[in-house]
């Protein structure tokens, strides 16, 4: 695995020589992605995160951690949380600064029992497309304990095409592709899910869906 995002966030962190982190699409140009965005404190983090961190109950795992910010607040709130990561770059980063129990792991494959899931900045997307969404769903019942919850926010991306939605497959699954120093990731697909049709999803995958938040730019929660 070319770890682009976990290089970038490590070399933030530890105030090493970098470059800009870019998000290259097949939509229109690349645009940049502040790496100080995964080091956010509870001060700069928007309501949509906060609300779901405040939602959390029991044991949680947090899912595509990053550099374990959301972790780290839920540790000073006296929380059990296990964070989880598919780069060892962001896992060490973890670790570093603080985080008791994270893990180098694909959520695919894990297994464990938790109370809540938690897959805040559009961690849902890394379904890929309404296909892996429904198997990924399917999947993360088998880590909850009964009475279990899983929350996560997504946005409408409509407004991205302005009015002319792409006539072969859904418009919410896109192509992304990390950009840092000279070091390029391999595309990957990425899922944003509108309300409507996720709760066609979690009807078929037998959940019990409700939005919690939503905001002017059509993200929700």
């Amino acid at each position: 695995m070319n770890d682009v995002l976990g290089q970038a966030i490590f070399d933030h962190y530890h105030k090493l020589p970098g470059g800009k982190l870019w998000i290259n699409n097949k939509y229109g140009p690349k645009e940049e992605m502040p790496i100080a965005t995964y080091f956010r404190g509870e001060d700069d983090m928007p309501d949509i995160e906060w609300m779901a961190l405040e939602q959390c109950r029991g044991k949680v795992l947090d899912i595509g951690a990053g550099a374990g910010s959301h972790a780290l607040l839920l540790q000073e709130q006296d929380v059990d949380v296990t964070a989880i990561d598919i780069s060892p770059l962001c896992v060490k980063t973890m670790q570093e600064r603080g985080v008791i129990k994270a893990t180098e792991a694909d959520i695919f494959t894990y297994q464990a029992k938790f109370d809540t899931l938690l897959l805040l900045m559009n961690g849902i997307g890394l379904a890929g497309t309404l296909t892996g969404l429904k198997d990924l769903l399917i999947h993360l019942k088998t880590l909850l304990n009964k009475g279990g919850q899983l929350l996560f926010d997504s946005s409408d991306i409509a407004y991205l095409y302005e009015g002319n939605l792409p006539k072969q497959g859904y418009y919410g699954e896109i192509q992304y592709q990390y950009e840092y120093k000279k070091l390029k990731t391999e595309w990957f697909n990425w899922l944003y899910i509108d309300e409507h049709t996720l709760q066609q999803i979690a009807i078929e995958t037998g959940y019990t869906m409700e939005v919690l938040i939503e905001d002017e730019f059509g993200q929700y929660r």
